[in-house]
């Protein structure tokens, strides 16, 4: 593999990413914080097979069982599909936007959303599985997720489909629409990433080493509840407009990324 350069879009970012990596050694505490789609696997047409780059899980594997990193993987979907599919059982897993924790044990808890708001997520549902998008509908615990990869020609006609499936949703306010890479969500607004950002730094006390890594807009509810506090890093191959320090490119930046947060750690 090469030598990790960072690459970013300023000397600044750049200079961030160089200075975290360099206080990783010093740090009592570390913390690896990351999203599942988009970047530890690339995106499928098919969500039940999105599998991981191949070079990520035994890398992560090292750092788990080798260093004193806390490793949690942060995803939209339900925890039981992200583990299977990472195929790692000993790693923490926040899902469904933080209503599901899956600890390194297996012990899953879920966090209850206000009855209203379930109520309203299936409203929607009926809604828009009644306008026959059955074929595009992911349901889940706590949303319904329209998908769109692979026909990308249909996200403007999906999209104007799930908004005026929202807009008949009598009861809105527990409630809300995150867009994503490949889609469009109707969610339960009473917990996001953030709020499992907010939990992890709770938890770990305030000297720690923290870096969060994601790909999508829901992510930035995560950067911004660590803002301050560590390192939030932007994974994608095109930079957006995005809260994160630092930017880096899936998947040979990310494998880079690992590899120096290990050998940081003095991994063998």
């Amino acid at each position: 593999m090469r030598t990790f350069k960072p690459v970013g879009v300023s000397r600044a970012m750049d200079q961030k990413l160089t200075d975290f990596l360099a206080g990783i050694a010093r740090a009592r505490v570390r913390a690896l914080l990351l999203d599942y789609d988009g970047t530890l696997a690339p995106f499928s047409i098919d969500p039940e097979r999105a599998t991981p780059y191949p070079e990520f899980p035994p890398l992560l594997e090292r750092i788990q069982t080798a260093t004193d990193t806390r490793m949690v993987i942060v995803s939209g979907r339900p925890a039981l599909s992200a583990r299977r599919l990472l195929g790692l059982p000993g790693i923490e897993i926040w899902g469904c936007h933080g209503f599901e924790r899956l600890s390194a044990d297996g012990t899953l808890k879920t966090a209850e959303a206000p009855a209203e708001s379930l109520q309203a997520v299936a409203d929607a549902a009926n809604l828009l599985l009644n306008d026959g998008l059955g074929l595009f509908a992911e349901r889940k615990p706590t949303s319904i997720a329209i998908h769109w990869r692979g026909r990308e020609s249909l996200s403007g006609h999906l999209s104007k489909r799930v908004q005026h499936a929202w807009s008949q949703v009598k009861d809105r306010k527990g409630i809300r629409l995150v867009p994503f890479d490949g889609g469009i969500e109707i969610t339960a607004a009473a917990r996001n990433k953030g709020d499992v950002v907010a939990t992890i730094l709770s938890e770990i006390g305030p000297d720690a080493a923290v870096a969060y890594l994601g790909d999508d807009t829901t992510d930035e509810d995560a950067f911004g509840a660590l803002q301050g506090r560590g390192l939030n890093v932007l994974v994608r191959e095109e930079y957006r407009k995005t809260i994160a320090d630092v930017w880096i490119r899936p998947p040979d930046e990310v494998t880079a990324f690992l590899s120096a947060w290990a050998a940081s750690c003095k991994l063998p």
